[in-house]
C-alpha cells in the first residue's frame, strides 16, 4: 500500500524533496484550496459547560501545533468536546451508585437484624442495575468519542491525499491533432 503525500510544509521544511518547484507551487494551491482560513470558534454550549471548554482549549491547541485549527472542524471538534463532558458526567455517576452500593454492603447487618434481607437484595440488585445502565451510556459516548476522532484524523489526512501529487504537463498542439484532440 502506498503512503501518503508529505504535506507541503514538510516537503518544504525537509529540504530534500525530489519534486520541481512547479509540483511544490501546485501542492501547496492544492492544500490551501483545502482550508477555510479561519480559525475555529468555540460554540456556547460547549463554553459554558467547564469541562468541554477545557478540552475544546486542548484540542484546539494540539490542532494549532500542526495548523489545523480550521473552521471546518468546527462542529466535530464542539461536538467531541460536549461528549467528553457527557461522559465524564456519567463516570462520577456511576461512582456514585458505586459508593452507594458499598454503604448498603457496610449496611447489610442492619438490614438482616430488621429480618429485612429481601429489602437488601432488591436494593442492591436496582443499584447494580443502575451501574450497567450508566455504564452502557458511557460505552455509547465513548463510542461516539472514537468515530469522532477517528473520522477526523481520517478527513484531514483525506484533505492531504485529495492534493494532486503531480503537474499535469501541457500537451503540444501536434500530439492533439494526431490524437485526434
Amino acid at each position: 500500500m502506498a503512503r501518503p503525500s508529505k504535506p507541503f510544509e514538510v516537503l518544504i521544511g525537509e529540504k530534500k524533496s525530489h519534486r520541481t518547484k512547479a509540483e511544490l507551487a501546485q501542492r501547496r494551491q492544492g492544500e490551501d484550496a483545502l482550508i477555510t482560513g479561519r480559525a475555529m470558534r468555540e460554540r456556547p454550549e460547549v463554553k459554558a459547560d467547564p469541562v468541554a471548554h477545557r478540552e475544546f482549549l486542548r484540542v484546539n491547541s494540539l490542532l494549532k501545533g500542526i495548523q489545523k485549527n480550521d473552521a471546518i472542524y468546527e462542529p466535530v471538534i464542539n461536538r467531541y468536546c460536549l461528549l467528553y463532558a457527557e461522559s465524564l458526567g456519567f463516570e462520577e455517576k456511576r461512582e456514585a451508585v458505586y459508593a452507594s452500593m458499598l454503604e448498603l454492603e457496610e449496611d447489610k447487618d442492619k438490614f438482616a437484624a430488621g429480618g429485612d434481607l429481601g429489602a437488601y437484595y432488591q436494593t442492591k440488585a436496582s443499584l447494580q442495575n443502575a451501574m450497567l445502565a450508566i455504564d452502557r451510556q458511557i460505552q455509547a459516548k465513548r463510542k461516539m468519542m472514537f468515530d469522532l476522532e477517528k473520522e477526523n484524523i481520517m478527513t484531514i489526512a483525506a484533505a492531504l491525499r485529495s492534493v494532486p501529487k503531480k503537474v499535469e504537463k501541457p500537451s503540444s498542439a501536434l500530439l492533439k491533432a494526431i490524437n485526434g484532440d
